[in-house]
């Protein structure tokens, strides 16, 4: 049904490329400008170059699926100079990602590329600090601010220990080439001027990178399943979710909104998954949330395998308050005797 939209446009393709990377490095050079100026101005330029970088960082998604261009050299190619902007190691986060999506929606298969989920048994029967660490890690605080952070500018740095050498030698040119540009700014316009210019886009494009990702796998109806029930096409329609947002940040971020679509045939561009979810009614059945429904997001926590819905943790602390007050009640009379 949507192999017909499985057709990338070298045409498109190339447009999209140079109508995000050109801005992209332009609005760089007038940030480094502004600097003598104000840097009120170099903060509000920052805003525009972070969208940019979102959207340079889900085209090079794009091309690790190999939907960009048809030729996989030219994905390859594009792919990695799009991630090294965004400070990312193509080859291993291509491979990551591709984990992600072979594991989606899988409760024994979670941990690679994905955001941190327990179930409400779980949690509960966690020590007293792994829970601590689980409330910390899931507090918007860590999860959008200083998480990505971490993410692109220290933990891509290193490999996991599922990578094998290909994965491995990505992080180690990656790694290289930044260091070859960092000295060649540090004789140029300095390290202070790039931590100036680079480190509100990152911030910012980071952030938003880590929501998108989180709002399109931790609504409230999502889906997940032990190995023996899984489904692939439920996982998809029903474990990511049909992010609607309006039509400049649909742009910002390439469309990845249709993320049901994605899950279901990574193959289609992203030029090609909003007409693929329009002309095809089964989609119509995707989980919806807009730009002001998933800030309800926000307060899921836990997944609850008997409701079969994400909970929020004062709710379980709720239900486990109510548990304990109905034990301890005393009991009926005629039940005594």
């Amino acid at each position: 049904m949507v192999s017909r939209y499985q057709v990338s446009s070298v045409a498109r393709s190339t447009c999209q490329l140079v109508s995000t990377l050109i801005p992209y490095l332009a609005l760089l050079g007038l940030m480094y400008w502004s600097l003598r100026w104000s840097y009120l101005i170099t903060l509000l330029l920052a805003i525009p170059a972070a969208g940019f970088a979102v959207r340079l960082f889900v085209l090079s998604h794009d091309c690790g699926h190999h939907s960009f261009f048809k030729s996989k050299r030219w994905n390859d190619l594009w792919g990695s100079v799009c991630a090294f902007v965004v400070l990312t190691p193509y080859a291993y986060w291509r491979n990551e990602h591709a984990r992600h999506h072979a594991t989606s929606g899988n409760l024994d298969r979670r941990g690679v590329g994905d955001i941190w989920t327990l179930t409400v048994s779980e949690y509960l029967a966690e020590p007293r600090l792994v829970r601590l660490v689980y409330r910390l890690y899931r507090n918007p605080l860590v999860l959008f601010c200083v998480g990505p952070l971490y993410l692109f500018v220290i933990k891509y740095r290193f490999w996991a220990k599922w990578a094998g050498k290909a994965d491995r030698r990505s992080v180690l040119l990656t790694n290289l080439s930044l260091v070859v540009v960092l000295l060649a700014i540090h004789y140029t316009i300095g390290l202070k001027a790039l931590l100036m210019i680079q480190l509100p886009v990152l911030a910012l494009a980071s952030s938003a990178g880590v929501w998108l990702f989180y709002v399109q796998h931790q609504f409230e109806d999502v889906y997940w399943e032990k190995t023996a029930g899984w489904n692939f096409f439920r996982q998809a329609i029903q474990g990511a979710s049909c992010y609607k947002l309006p039509r400049v940040l649909q742009w910002f971020s390439a469309s990845i909104g249709y993320h049901h679509i994605h899950h279901l045939n990574p193959r289609i561009p992203n030029y090609r998954l909003e007409k693929c979810h329009r002309e095809n009614d089964v989609f119509q059945f995707a989980n919806v949330i807009t730009l002001w429904t998933s800030l309800k997001s926000l307060r899921f926590r836990l997944w609850d395998e008997h409701s079969r819905r994400m909970v929020s943790l004062r709710g379980l602390r709720a239900r486990v308050a109510n548990a304990v007050q109905k034990v301890a009640q005393p009991l009926p009379c005629n039940l005594t005797r």
